[in-house]
């Protein structure tokens, strides 16, 4: 059975407020690659500099073999951090940027040399010892910082994004050289990256976080395969991610058919989202196992396959991945195989907002006043509003909307996009619409009196 080397246990932290991470639970095997995976400001860097010590939690306890590490400084705690930047000294040379710890721990001299050697033989720098850092390509650079790490025999290695600054074929060297040291070195890799396939190339295990909160743990394979919710399936590579109904065990009908699939338990006519790899749609000539057709909108040569958008017989558009291309404008048949249909729980049916009656006809909620329907509601009551996604009206002119927000997250469904509308510093509203917005825009929102609905909160 594994051992457990660190466990990160209800950790919470905030900066200026905001929570950056809210309720961490985590524990790390030894010898384990593990990868914190996400979107720049998920929290992943922050969880990282807290296991290293740079930061402290405001909230719960990370501990190492069994041991709280609260109050223990970075340079006490046997771990090794490698930067994005490489932090390498440039006024030594490449021995001495390696040696500069184990000076520090007044090692002899011949141990040094010794540990130095070996280092850099793994990092395939070996003879460098006298070069000027400065000299170095940014690979062979980010194999120092890495050397200088490992040279103190740390039992975890922390690294921060430390491919992010190399180019693409370096980056793709650095990650077969980085997994081929894990397997030589045995000990704990914890890694951070926003690069989904340096997560799958690399990780024994991956970590997918989130607006400061842990999506999915598991292999690169069930991370990919059988990801839990529509953010994990989007941000883990391509995905035709669809509205759906479960009709029954392993029954689901989504862009206007019925497929069958493996999925069980999630109940009878009960709306899910449909996750469908574009590697998963295939193209046949057989009549019978033809399950829907669709016509070819686009066909570009992406080196290994061809990647296809296509628009279905019932409107919906889906993108395919084959390794034969086919013509725009032609007719296609195509079918699904089952196992490859990957059927998830809806997050969310229709936004629920907590509210309050702050006069006849109006609420406050996400910071703005809404008209709507009071009746049977006194002034002051806390409520809950629940406004359907494609009651959300976005608009370009900020001085026309009850609220401002800017464009958070964006879900293509086939038919529309379902967006995060980020109000504040913690509110949220989700928008069905068929306009097309980019990420970071900012938009106006309004809401019909019409389209809110109240109900007590204890109902």
């Amino acid at each position: 059975m594994a051992k457990k080397i660190i466990e990160i246990k209800n950790v919470c932290k905030s900066f200026s407020g905001k929570d950056v991470l809210k309720d961490i639970n985590l524990y790390i095997n030894q010898g384990e690659f593990l990868t914190l995976l996400g979107p720049s400001g998920c929290g992943k860097t922050t969880l990282l500099r807290m296991i290293a010590g740079f930061l402290k939690p405001d909230e719960g306890s990370i501990l190492l073999d069994g041991k709280d590490l609260e109050g223990t400084s970075p340079y006490e705690r046997p771990l090794n951090t490698v930067f994005q930047r490489y932090a390498l000294f440039p006024h030594l040379d490449v021995y001495d940027n390696i040696a500069f710890g184990l000076k520090l721990k007044k090692v002899p001299q011949e141990e040094i040399d010794k540990r130095v050697r070996r280092v850099l033989k793994l990092v395939a720098m070996s003879d460098y010892e006298d070069r000027d850092v400065e000299t170095l390509s940014g690979g062979q650079q980010q194999r120092i910082a890495i050397a200088r790490a490992i040279v103190n025999q740390p039992k975890v290695l922390l690294l921060d994004e430390p491919l992010a600054a190399l180019d693409l074929k370096m980056r793709k060297d650095m990650q077969i050289e980085l997994k081929e040291m894990h397997k030589q070195l045995g000990i704990t890799f914890i890694y951070v990256t926003h690069d989904q396939e340096e997560a799958l190339t690399l990780s024994d295990t991956v970590v997918v976080m989130n607006e400061g909160r842990i999506q999915q743990i598991g292999t690169p394979t069930d991370i990919y395969n059988e990801p839990v919710n529509s953010f994990v399936a989007d941000f883990i590579g391509e995905s035709n991610i669809l509205n759906g109904t479960m009709i029954r065990d392993r029954k689901v009908s989504f862009i206007g058919h019925d497929f069958d699939c493996v999925d069980e338990g999630f109940g009878e006519n009960v709306p899910v989202d449909v996750v469908v790899r574009p590697e998963d749609i295939y193209f046949t000539n057989d009549p019978a196992r033809t399950q829907f057709t669709a016509k070819v909108k686009s066909c570009t040569f992406k080196g290994v396959h061809y990647e296809m958008f296509v628009d279905s017989d019932t409107g919906n558009e889906l993108m395919i991945q084959d390794y034969d291309p086919y013509p725009v404008d032609s007719i296609v048949n195509l079918y699904i195989e089952p196992d490859d249909i990957q059927v998830m729980k809806k997050e969310r049916v229709a936004n629920v907002l907590e509210a309050k009656v702050v006069g006849e006809g109006k609420v406050e909620m996400l910071g703005g006043e809404f008209e709507c329907s009071t009746e049977g509601f006194e002034e002051g009551d806390e409520v809950l509003a629940t406004v359907a996604f494609d009651k959300v009206e976005l608009l370009d002119d900020l001085e026309e909307g009850v609220l401002d927000g800017d464009v958070h997250f964006i879900l293509y469904k086939g038919d529309h996009y379902h967006l995060t509308i980020k109000v504040g510093d913690e509110g949220f509203l989700y928008v069905d619409t068929n306009d097309i917005w980019d990420k970071g825009d900012l938009v106006a929102v309004n809401i019909a009196a019409t389209d809110i609905k109240l109900d007590r909160k204890n109902d």
